[in-house]
């Protein structure tokens, strides 16, 4: 089984009878993994899907096979790509780091401007953000909106959390931020340009001295 066995497209109306059983599969990995989600419902989950912001994946045989959703916070500034989940049959496929780059890349085209952050304790997960270009961050660089961090009233570290006056928890945050990525890439090319004017100008330097050694 190769990650090309699969077909991940933008999720829409015709796939929202899937819903409840994508709410299941995510209460069952939850409670395997020993840890808490924040809960949805078959009816957030389908709106998801009717508004076109999940994307969802299924096997070449039709199965269902995965899905991931978007949330947005503080209006908009904040992004996280939600609820990844994969079909246990379908699992060491390659098909979550495939969807997490597809929920990625609509996040973006959505939310150009919007920071993407996340919450996890999977080291895969975490492997995966890194090469889309997330880094760890503290909690307080995250979105401070009170209805996110509801959310982790589900898990069963959800106390840690507040002992801690939500400053960590057993989660390590990830933020990937589209300014500060600007920015990287702009120091990067100027100094590629300036390794190249450096380089130009000693072979310049050489050609000259060569010239010069022929004269005499």
């Amino acid at each position: 089984m190769t990650i090309q066995d699969f077909d991940i497209q933008v999720a829409s109306g015709q796939h929202v009878d899937y819903a409840q059983q994508i709410c299941d599969e995510m209460a069952e990995s939850a409670k395997a993994r020993g840890t808490g989600i924040a809960q949805r419902s078959p009816e957030y989950v389908a709106n998801k899907m009717l508004e076109g912001k999940a994307v969802i994946a299924f096997h070449k045989d039709g199965t269902w096979a995965g899905f991931c959703y978007i949330e947005t916070w503080s209006h908009g500034d904040f992004v996280a790509n939600s609820g990844l989940i994969v079909n246990p049959q379908f699992r060491k496929a390659g098909l979550a780091k495939a969807i997490k780059e597809n929920i990625f890349k609509l996040s973006r085209k959505k939310y150009p401007d919007a920071k993407i952050f996340g919450l996890t304790t999977g080291l895969a997960v975490m492997k995966i953000n890194s090469e889309l270009g997330y880094e760890p961050v503290t909690y307080s660089e995250l979105t401070q909106d009170e209805d996110f961090w509801a959310g982790c009233k589900s898990c069963v570290n959800y106390d840690i959390l507040m002992s801690k006056g939500r400053k960590n928890c057993m989660c390590t945050a990830m933020l990937f931020d589209p300014v500060e990525k600007a920015k990287q890439q702009e120091e990067k090319s100027k100094d590629m340009s300036r390794k190249a004017t450096l380089f130009q100008r000693i072979e310049n330097a050489i050609k000259s001295f060569s010239q010069e050694l022929k004269i005499f």
